[in-house]
């Protein structure tokens, strides 16, 4: 909702971190470090302008996130997003978050896209394979699939991170199943007004919700709808 720079001058993947630094979207280092790490221009489409702090059309009516709302993502999930972890991407769309979380996790943990359109699965995966992400992709512990993220990807769960890139009506079932006890999912929901929720799966099994802000978001639906225009 919010657009913290338009991109005059902003040219640079550093540039764009800092920015978001200077704005306060980023206080953790370790975001930074990962935001710095996977280069947002190797996942825009070719002659978009890969640092503007805004979302873009990807093709098939999906869109990258605005990089303000990567880092907030981030950040919220960073705890979850601890070496050796389990992290699920829903609707992965260009692969950049699967991406960052795939650092994050690293080789002992395990980073999972699913994406509907198995075209941007198949483009997604070429982008990762130029980012300082394809060892982790070659190794294995970063996958992205093509599927209904609306069930999750069960055969890697239980999931320490969910994030879901896409606004559901109501938060999915299979989803919350698919959260770890002590993991965390963050998800848009609502149709017309959208809020960010971060949901906290506790100890006993119990879900906690709040809401963190207003978003807009493409629909979470089928892959029929979507390519329908919804």
């Amino acid at each position: 909702m919010q657009r913290f720079w338009i991109g005059n001058g902003i040219n640079k993947n550093k540039q764009m971190v800092e920015h978001l630094q200077h704005y306060g979207v980023i206080s953790s280092m370790k975001v930074a470090e990962v935001m710095e790490t996977i280069d947002r221009a190797l996942f825009v489409p070719d002659g978009a302008s890969a640092y503007v702090d805004s979302p873009m059309a990807i093709g098939y009516n999906a869109t990258i996130s605005a990089p303000h709302m990567h880092a907030t993502c981030l950040q919220l999930l960073e705890q979850n997003l601890q070496p050796g972890m389990h992290a699920l991407d829903v609707g992965s769309g260009t692969g950049y978050l699967t991406a960052c979380f795939a650092i994050m996790v690293g080789p002992q943990g395990r980073a999972v896209g699913v994406e509907h359109i198995p075209e941007l699965v198949a483009s997604s995966i070429k982008n990762i394979e130029k980012s300082t992400a394809a060892p982790l992709l070659k190794e294995g512990s970063l996958s992205v699939h093509a599927g209904d993220g609306r069930q999750g990807w069960p055969e890697c769960a239980p999931y320490d991170a969910i994030h879901v890139g896409a606004a559901a009506p109501e938060i999915p079932q299979a989803l919350l199943d698919q959260l770890k006890p002590g993991g965390r999912m963050v998800i848009p929901v609502g149709n017309m007004f959208q809020d960010l929720k971060v949901v906290d799966k506790n100890m006993d099994g119990s879900i906690s919700i709040r809401s963190e802000t207003s978003v807009r978001y493409v629909p979470l639906t089928s892959r029929d709808a979507q390519l329908r225009g919804y």
